[in-house]
């Protein structure tokens, strides 16, 4: 799963605010329009909340519609892993940071061109670096 030794959950609660931890560590969902970077344009870098990997390009990200940032693809596929998610009673793909098993959304196939995947992630499992910051 993870390259990184798993934290006990005593590190995360340390680390994250409550509402990061329930998402990024117990698989939680922010609610819709409410995350900080659904509708976000800013250039940069999405990052892992909590071991810092970059995941995501603004370059690939995208207005799907669906409240959350939505990306169709990983900056680096290697950055992830896949997961089946049988949860609620629905099939899904769960998405996780493959360095630190952070929980960050779902995958789904209706995504744009020229993936025809829509990263589905919540905005506490992510932290923008800004391109200017990137220097």
């Amino acid at each position: 799963m993870a390259d990184q030794p798993l934290k006990d959950d005593a590190y995360w609660r340390a680390r994250l605010t409550p509402e990061e931890f329930h998402i990024c560590r117990e698989k939680g969902t922010e609610r819709a329009f409410t995350g900080a970077y659904w509708d976000t344009k800013t250039a940069g870098t999405y990052q892992c909340r909590c071991c810092g990997g970059a995941l995501f390009s603004s370059e690939t990200k995208y207005d799907s519609g669906s409240g959350w940032p939505s990306f169709y693809r990983p900056l680096d596929p290697g950055s992830i892993e896949e997961h089946s998610d049988l949860s609620l009673g629905m099939q899904r793909t769960e998405v996780t940071c493959r360095h630190c098993g952070c929980h960050l959304g779902h995958v789904f196939a209706d995504g744009p061109a020229p993936t025809g995947l829509r990263y589905c992630i919540n905005s506490a499992s992510l932290q923008l670096r800004e391109a200017d910051d990137e220097h």
